[in-house]
Formats: C-alpha cells, sequence, structure tokens
C-alpha cells in the first residue's frame, strides 16, 4: 500500500519524539500509518516474487473455466522457450496473437551456474530463486495472509480516524477537468509544490492511491483466494464463478499483479525526483520538511 499521509490533531504518546524546528517541518506520518506501510513492502515484495515462481510452474494464462497445456483457444498469454531455423534456442512471450522474442529475460535466460535456463521468468525475479512450486507456495500464501491483516488494519484505522475520508478519497472539487488537466502538466514538468500547498495530496495523487488501496488490492486478494481449493470449497464456488472461472481469476491476478508494479515503479520514481531523504525520513519518523526553504520542492508520493 503506498504511503499516505495526515496531520493529527495532537500527537500521540508512542509518538513522541524530540520534534525538529517549527514552520516547515511537520509531523506527517503516525506510527500505524508507517508500520502498515513498511509492512506492506515486505510482503508486496514476496508476493511478486513467490508468484512468479509459482507461474513458472504453468506460464500460461487462459480465460474461462479450465486452462491446460491442450486448450489453445483460451490461452491468451504464454512465455516459453523455441529454437531458430539453425537450432538456436529462444526465449518468446504472446500476447494474444503478437509474438515477440524475449531471450534474455522471459522463457530463455541465464541461470546461477550462467547457463541458458528454459523457464518463465528469470531466476533472479523469483523467491526462492530455482524452480520449488511447493516452497514458493508456502511463502506466498504466509505473506498473502499477513499482508491481508495488515491491509484491514490500516482500513480500520483509516476509517475511524478518518484518514482515508479527509486525505485520500478524492474531493469533489477536484475532480474538474481542468484541475487534473493542471496536475497532469506540472507532474509533466517535474514541478513540485512547496510550502502549504505540499500539505495536501493533489488529484493525480488521490486518484491513483484510492484506486490501488480500493481496487487494483481488493481484487488481487479477492482472485486469489478464488484459486484456493479449500477457500473454494468453504465458499461453495462463489468467487471462482464471480470471475468467470478459475482461470480467468488468475489473469485477472497476474493483471492486477502487473498494475501492482506499474504502480511501485511510478511510486519510487516521483519519491526520487520529489527528493527521496526528505520521503523516506518522514515515513521512518514521521516529520516531513514541505520544503519552503529548499531549493527544490518535495511532494508527497
Amino acid at each position: 500500500m503506498a504511503s499516505v499521509a495526515e496531520t493529527p490533531p495532537s500527537q500521540p504518546l508512542a509518538d513522541t519524539v524530540v520534534a525538529p524546528p517549527l514552520g516547515r517541518v511537520y509531523y506527517r506520518h503516525r506510527v500505524v500509518t508507517r508500520v502498515c506501510h513498511w509492512i506492506n513492502v515486505l510482503c508486496i515484495g514476496f508476493l511478486i516474487a513467490s508468484g512468479l515462481n509459482i507461474f513458472n510452474a504453468h506460464p500460461a494464462l487462459y480465460w474461462g473455466q479450465y486452462g491446460a497445456n491442450n486448450d489453445d483457444s483460451r490461452r491468451w498469454f504464454e512465455i516459453g522457450a523455441s529454437s531458430k531455423a539453425d537450432g538456436t534456442p529462444i526465449g518468446m512471450t504472446r500476447v494474444g496473437p503478437v509474438t515477440v522474442e524475449t531471450t534474455g529475460v522471459l522463457g530463455l535466460a541465464k541461470g546461477a551456474d550462467g547457463e541458458p535456463i528454459a523457464q518463465g521468468f528469470p531466476e533472479w525475479a523469483t523467491f526462492p530463486t530455482n524452480r520449488d512450486l511447493a516452497t514458493a507456495r508456502r511463502w506466498h500464501f504466509f505473506f498473502a495472509w499477513l499482508f491481508i491483516l495488515n491491509g484491514l488494519t490500516y482500513l480500520i484505522y483509516g476509517l475511524v480516524t478518518r484518514h482515508l475520508q479527509d486525505d485520500i478519497w478524492p474531493r469533489l472539487k477536484q475532480i474538474a477537468p481542468i484541475n487534473i488537466w493542471h496536475d497532469i502538466v506540472q507532474h509533466a514538468k517535474l514541478k513540485f509544490p512547496r510550502g502549504e500547498d505540499d500539505k495536501e495530496y493533489h488529484i493525480l495523487q488521490r486518484v491513483a492511491y484510492s484506486a490501488t488501496a480500493f481496487v487494483i488490492l481488493p481484487v488481487m486478494v479477492l482472485t486469489g483466494l478464488s484459486m484456493s481449493p479449500g477457500f473454494d470449497a468453504a465458499a461453495h464456488g462463489f468467487l471462482p464463478q464471480l470471475f468467470g472461472g478459475r482461470s480467468s481469476a488468475r489473469s485477472i491476478h497476474f493483471i492486477v499483479m502487473d498494475l501492482t508494479i506499474a504502480f511501485i515503479v511510478v511510486h519510487v520514481a516521483m519519491v526520487i525526483l520529489a527528493g527521496p531523504i526528505n520521503q523516506l525520513r518522514s515515513m521512518i519518523t514521521g516529520w516531513y520538511d514541505t520544503g519552503q526553504n529548499r531549493k527544490n520542492g518535495a511532494r508527497r508520493s
């Protein structure tokens, strides 16, 4: 879950620290927000890496109730290895009717011993690094449940303190097209607000955080649960039917994982561009510098 900001009316006893100089520096993130953020970082990292290892057991995606090696009509995505006319092995990735060579990254890449190995995602991107479906599943399930519990904690906390309602949900006045366009232009120019304007999320940030926290991540959890035989039996097959079948749920799970990775890439890029020291300090200590007296203004990320 993305880092979030809030300005509590009073500082809890658990957060008591030596306050920096007053003025441009203010207390942005409470302890619960910071702890949930870093637990999410840990969980999502292991979930992605172990998920890619699981995917390597059958690197193909289908639409519908079923998906197997012979179901070509339902298969819309696959990663594999092939050979050129001269016998040279190559990696291939297909999305719908489009097939591209991805040697060295997907389908065929160097293993730990330096020799080429045919598998979906390379060893450096998976956990564990070797192909081990059983171990990957155990780690994936452990961090999935930790992620769910952490997310519920953050959700309940955010609702009770009105942090979600006040700081994350887009405000009606912000949704005006001219305001959205202005924020897009400012982002494109890498111009970041300073001073008091830096204490509030702007529309693109609110939309990105809201979509991730309340759409993408919940869909990831629900599609993951729909692939669990145990949960499927307990729920009488409700979730797989909701997503059009277990194979469709697996495809959607993969897509929302890609969207999560895209969000992380943009999020990290904004942290770097906006001032990584100030951003990381605020998520570790809670204190944030609005940049009124700094050359490069920083913004929330």
